[in-house]
């Protein structure tokens, strides 16, 4: 880290030099996140965390890192914009595609067949990021369920990052962020934004009425009460220490209906106490032990 810091200070990467940076400010930032969000800060880090926290400095006037690791000790609305610009949002509509054909062909059919009966389905994209993950699970029962809305169908969409979720709850993105949406599901169940660009959709009422959109820390309170027939938990915890991952696997069990479901990242594993109540199925694809395979 001492190297990155080195380079920041003297100048030699674009843009930085611009504000001092040492070590002890580094630490202080990586003991808060860690504290706030259970993300761990590698030193390696260093130089995008200063590229990241660089915009906040300029944008309210401050002159050095130390003076705002001091406002982000006491100011709340300011930790929050510090979680935001820390936080890695990458995502994109159908995301590892073998997660969602496992879905439709085999977790999905018998859970759309109790709710044409009345019965609840529940899923949770914990780590929505700016919805695209939860908009292509409804898009999948959508698939199956043409009216699906008119059901007692819910996917929970949470995130730490407040701004993403406002993003999810506006469920309006641009081309490129669509390019992995087939045209049909397109022209069904988007519609065009008046006064926007082309090629910049937004999900029409169908889509939106699947998803409730929330913010909630994984390493904080979770107010739910009911349990999920599947929970996609992907490329999320690859950013916590061991042990908080094993802890975040284990908060996850009670959570899960009778034979659930979990979806992980393509990097990720289950460890701890989770994986004796856990069989691995298929390529990051779990299942709630005790129930008979379908």
């Amino acid at each position: 880290m001492a190297g990155a810091l080195r380079r920041i200070e003297t100048g030699r990467e674009s843009g930085a030099g611009e504000f001092p940076f040492t070590n002890e400010d580094f630490n202080r930032i990586a003991v808060l996140l860690r504290r706030e969000s259970g993300i761990h800060l590698r030193e390696s880090k260093a130089t995008l965390v200063y590229s990241r926290l660089a915009k906040r400095l300029r944008a309210l006037r401050i002159e050095s890192f130390r003076q705002y690791c001091k406002l982000v000790a006491v100011d709340g609305e300011e930790r929050v914009n510090m979680l935001a610009a820390l936080t890695t949002n990458v995502t994109r509509f159908f995301r590892e595609p073998h997660h969602f054909e496992h879905l439709k062909t085999r977790v999905l059919p018998p859970l759309l067949e109790a709710a044409r009966q009345g019965a609840p389905v529940r899923l949770w994209s914990a780590g929505c990021s700016s919805g695209q993950e939860a908009y292509s699970i409804a898009l999948a029962i959508l698939s199956l369920m043409p009216d699906a809305a008119s059901r007692d169908i819910k996917i929970l969409a949470t995130d730490i990052d407040p701004y993403m979720v406002a993003k999810g709850r506006v469920g309006a993105y641009g081309a490129a962020e669509l390019r992995d949406v087939p045209l049909e599901m397109k022209r069904r169940w988007f519609e065009a934004v008046p006064g926007e660009a082309r090629g910049f959709l937004r999900v029409n009422d169908d889509l939106r009425a699947l998803v409730a959109f929330r913010e909630l820390n994984l390493i904080g309170d979770w107010p739910m009460r009911g349990q999920f027939h599947a929970i996609f938990c992907r490329n999320v915890v690859i950013y916590f220490e061991e042990a908080t991952q094993s802890q975040l696997w284990s908060r996850i069990l009670p959570l899960l209906s009778p034979g659930g479901w979990l979806y992980i990242g393509h990097s990720e594993r289950v460890s701890g106490a989770a994986l004796s109540a856990l069989e691995n199925v298929e390529i990051t694809t779990y299942r709630l032990s005790g129930s008979a395979r379908t």
